[in-house]
């Protein structure tokens, strides 16, 4: 795990005031673990934080205890930072609700309403509600919605380093990959899988960023399929897709490869993805919306009689998540309006198109927004004999 350092947890922090203070919030209890890391450098599975105007609580149970006081006594701390003690690991709502009443009367206090469930919200609203009762001022609460996640778009110095590393170890592996795999036919998806998953750990990171995909032959016409028993076959189309985690942040590649000599189908499907990628790497750059870098991606594709053959977005922003903002989408027709790239954004770009019967093509890389256009982070050569 790479700390950020206590500077760009003081500016991630102040940012985030501002938002609250235009949102005419006292404070904001953070439950998504990766909002929590963001803020305050401190991973684990239960903790919670609450940003107020001057500080930032940090809520762990005992499981947790020395691994935080050992972080707020490091020079990575949290500017103003205090750890709240949970007696245990059901015991977090009661902790919160008696912090907030003794700390926060009369305040207005957000809360992610995206990740706080239904059944939580009212059990923090029954445990406020029956304090006040007896105690005075009250606690508002308030849903929010993507406060942290619309800072966590943008990545700082901190982060672009760890993700361009990330995508660097990721393209040594998979150069590695596809060079191994020239005479793969007999292999099962599995044991493919299984390898790059060993691969990625000797490479330094964390852990695969999700589950590997090898689909090989008929199952590469499946987007999202997952590996299974069949074994390669002579002029199969093999489409991986693997990523990485390294100091916390996530890298995401796709490669098609073909085993042996490919089919004229093959080569046309190949032919047209790569031109679409090229577009739309093509049109990244600050200022872009992000439905423009779809659609060009998209247009590429229609004209090649494949526009009904690629069925999901062209990317999606990497960080601390997988899958973050921006999304690279055409619009939705009751959905918000198309993310605007800025420099400090990291996308994918991976346009796709699945044909039963003759296969799936999928390539992505992964782009820095700069200033003056985009940097592919990625480099692994594409498959030359499908080109």
């Amino acid at each position: 795990m790479r700390l950020a350092p206590s500077s760009a947890l003081a500016a991630r922090l102040d940012a985030l005031r501002t938002e609250l203070g235009h949102a005419g919030l006292d404070a904001l209890v953070v439950t998504h673990a990766p909002n929590v890391r963001y803020l305050t450098n401190f991973a684990s599975s239960a903790a919670l934080a609450v940003v107020t105007a001057d500080g930032v609580a940090v809520l762990a149970d005992s499981r947790y205890t020395t691994a935080l006081d050992a972080l707020l006594a490091s020079e990575a701390a949290p500017p103003g930072a205090q750890a709240v003690a949970v007696g245990g690991s059901g015991a977090y709502d009661e902790v919160l609700a008696t912090w907030l009443l003794a700390h926060a009367g009369g305040w207005r206090v957000g809360f992610e309403a995206e990740h706080v469930s239904v059944k939580r919200h009212g059990s923090w609203r029954a445990r406020i509600g029956a304090e006040v009762a007896s105690a005075g001022p009250g606690v508002s609460l308030e849903p929010t919605e993507t406060l942290v996640e619309r800072r966590r778009a943008i990545k700082d110095a901190h982060e672009i380093a760890l993700v361009r590393e990330s995508a660097r170890r990721l393209s040594e592996v998979a150069s590695a990959v596809i060079r191994d795999l020239a005479d793969c036919v007999g292999r099962t998806e599995l044991d493919i899988a299984a390898d790059i998953d060993h691969r990625l750990r000797r490479a330094g990171f964390e852990r695969p960023a999700f589950d590997t995909i090898v689909a090989s032959g008929p199952n590469s016409a499946l987007p999202h399929a997952q590996p299974t028993e069949r074994r390669v076959e002579t002029s199969d189309l093999l489409l991986l897709d693997f990523g990485g985690v390294y100091g916390g942040y996530c890298s995401d590649l796709t490669r098609t490869l073909v085993v042996g000599t490919p089919a004229a189908a093959a080569r046309t499907l190949y032919r047209a993805v790569a031109d679409a990628q090229d577009a739309a790497l093509a049109a990244v750059g600050p200022g872009v919306a992000a439905d423009e870098v779809d659609g060009a991606a998209r247009r590429v594709l229609a004209e090649h009689g494949l526009g009904e053959a690629f069925g999901h977005a062209t990317g999606h922003g990497l960080g601390l998540e997988i899958h973050e903002a921006p999304r690279l989408g055409p619009l939705r027709p009751a959905g918000p309006p198309a993310d605007v790239l800025v420099p400090g954004m990291v996308v994918t770009i991976e346009p796709g198109a699945y044909v039963p019967g003759v296969g799936g093509v999928r390539i992505e890389d992964d782009v820095l927004v700069t200033e003056g256009g985009a940097e592919r982070l990625t480099d692994v050569a594409r498959e030359t004999r499908l080109l």
